[in-house]
């Protein structure tokens, strides 16, 4: 069987997965005539945008998803409100998430502030705009992947996401990318920019 290694720019109102719940549904399939056999590895949750990879080499999806293995992904993240010192300190040292109803003590996390707003299109659709409230840009780089991590990780420091982008996974970025672009992948060059 040969393998297919696939990055994909994914834009907000897509699932990461090919089946349709409802039929109004946006999919990856919808992106691009994938092979069968191709899967996401990991999900991006409908309302979030960026880096994807796709693959029908399981022992690579095995890699990347083992626990064990701390693979950093950083996150662009806006979020409402202006972080305090004790916020981000809390995010770097790791807090207390629900994950399937039991407590998650997340790990370390990376976090800085832009000074001014990452090089991104425009959502579509657009985040709410609220004029008298004022909004930050952060980039936070995890090494695990829980569901709707950088969700809830900002939430319980009390910073609501108003837009979520996975910038890079290792060393593989969106920075030559636009939004919907699926780019198929050399095996080598991709295992390097994930340092396996």
């Amino acid at each position: 069987m040969s393998h297919h290694y696939f990055a994909i720019y994914k834009s907000c109102g897509y699932l990461s997965q090919f089946t349709r719940e409802v039929d109004t549904h946006k999919v990856l399939g919808d992106l691009y005539d994938f092979p069968k056999d191709v899967y996401a590895v990991g999900r991006l949750d409908r309302d979030s945008e960026g880096l994807l990879l796709l693959t029908n080499d399981k022992s690579l999806t095995d890699r990347l998803l083992n626990p064990k293995n701390q693979h950093s992904r950083t996150y662009w993240v806006q979020v409402e409100g202006v972080p305090t010192a004790k916020a981000l300190q809390q995010l770097r040292r790791g807090v207390d998430i629900r994950i399937n109803k039991k407590t998650h003590r997340t790990r370390p996390a990376q976090v800085q502030l832009f000074s001014s707003p990452p090089p991104l299109p425009e959502r579509d659709p657009p985040i709410r705009f609220r004029a008298n409230i004022p909004t930050t840009w952060l980039s936070l780089t995890l090494t695990e992947g829980k569901n709707r991590q950088v969700r809830k990780m900002c939430a319980k420091v009390g910073l609501p996401v108003l837009r979520l982008v996975r910038y890079a996974i290792e060393d593989i970025t969106i920075d030559s990318m636009n939004i919907g672009d699926v780019i198929e992948v050399d095996k080598d060059k991709l295992f390097e920019q994930l340092r396996l």
